[in-house]
């Protein structure tokens, strides 16, 4: 057995004459044992010293072999156990297999009935060991993996946003609080991690159809004719059509906000007039956080309003076009949307005078 591959076993067992010839057979294996004659001894010799496996009597006086076994398995999780006992019952044996021993050896044993045991119960720790190792580095590299995928997403969301933005005329930073508004608003309602960064993603692209409108109407400041508001109705399935077939599921939540962002919970939206839960969920975190951020910035046509009657205004649309329920979330949040508006705004002055 090489120098690396010496393995460390401790012997724990308050007869003395075990230990000895467990300490002879083992040894001349190519085993480096250390005896302790009681579990106490043998927690004070796992502090100080690593081992890969210890060979353990259940009965013993003070603490029990089992119970050493119990303390192993939690705190020193590396060190496999074996139990080589007298107690020759079966109950016992299953509680010990259950308790995470690699192996029951029962008293008297043979020489070879040991070193099988102890090779195979440190073949065991070494798979189980490498298994431990293997998850641990793919999911660091499922990590990294998933980081660089969600950079290109954002850069790639971020350069469509600002072509967007000078297309429609619509603030860029409007578009971005958009998205943290609704991941954080998605958060409260208890969305997975996966969900509120998807969204906090797609909910930017709310608007992206009105690419596909004319400037002129919205760039209008004036009030919109009916043909010209039935135009502007069109972003929403624009909008899905130009997000469609991608099979990303970011992309597809995106396509589901672009299409139903301007339903309403009573029915009388569009495009399509659905009405309560037949609304995506997504859509109906969106529609509530952009009609807030929407109030609160100005227009071609009008000042912007104070939070004060924004949601005083949002309030007066619940059940109507707003799901009860998640608005009553929205309310209880705005303390951490006007903080996520008030960092927004130090950001855009900071690009305003750095430009």
């Amino acid at each position: 057995m090489t120098q690396e591959r010496i393995r460390n076993i401790l012997i724990v067992d308050d007869e003395p004459y075990v230990c000895e010839i467990l300490f002879r057979w083992l040894t001349a294996a190519g085993y480096r044992c250390t005896i302790a004659s009681d579990a106490k001894w043998a927690l004070e010799h796992l502090e100080r010293e690593k081992f890969h496996l210890v060979l353990c009597d259940i009965k013993m006086p003070g603490m029990s072999g089992l119970d050493l076994l119990n303390i192993v398995r939690t705190k020193f999780r590396d060190v496999a156990v074996v139990m080589v006992t007298a107690v020759d019952d079966r109950k016992t044996g299953i509680t010990a297999l259950e308790l995470g021993a690699y192996g029951y050896v029962i008293k008297p044993f043979e020489r070879n009935e040991i070193l099988i045991n102890v090779a195979s119960a440190l073949e065991r720790r070494d798979m189980q060991l490498m298994s431990q190792e293997y998850e641990r580095n793919l999911a660091e590299h499922a990590k990294q993996r998933i980081t660089a995928i969600r950079l290109r997403e954002e850069k790639t969301v971020s350069r469509l946003m600002a072509a967007l933005s000078s297309f429609t005329g619509e603030s860029e930073m409007h578009v971005r609080r958009v998205g943290l508004y609704a991941g954080a608003l998605a958060d409260s309602i208890g969305w997975t991690a996966q969900k509120v960064y998807d969204i906090q993603i797609a909910a930017m692209m709310h608007d992206v159809g009105k690419l596909a409108v004319s400037r002129e109407i919205l760039l209008k400041p004036g009030k919109l004719t009916t043909q010209e508001f039935e135009e502007i109705k069109k972003h929403t399935e624009s909008g899905a059509e130009f997000l469609h077939g991608t099979q990303i599921e970011m992309l597809d939540m995106a396509k589901e906000i672009a299409l139903h962002h301007h339903e309403r919970w009573d029915g009388s939206g569009y495009p399509k007039g659905l009405a309560g839960e037949e609304i995506p969920e997504s859509a109906r975190i969106t529609a509530i956080v952009e009609v807030y951020d929407a109030l609160m910035s100005k227009r071609p046509y009008r000042e912007a309003y104070s939070e004060e009657e924004a949601l005083e205004i949002m309030r007066e649309e619940r059940g109507r076009q707003f799901d009860p329920e998640i608005l009553d979330w929205f309310f209880r949040l705005t303390p951490e949307l006007r903080r996520i508006r008030q960092e927004s705004e130090v950001i855009r002055l900071e690009r305003k005078f750095a430009g």
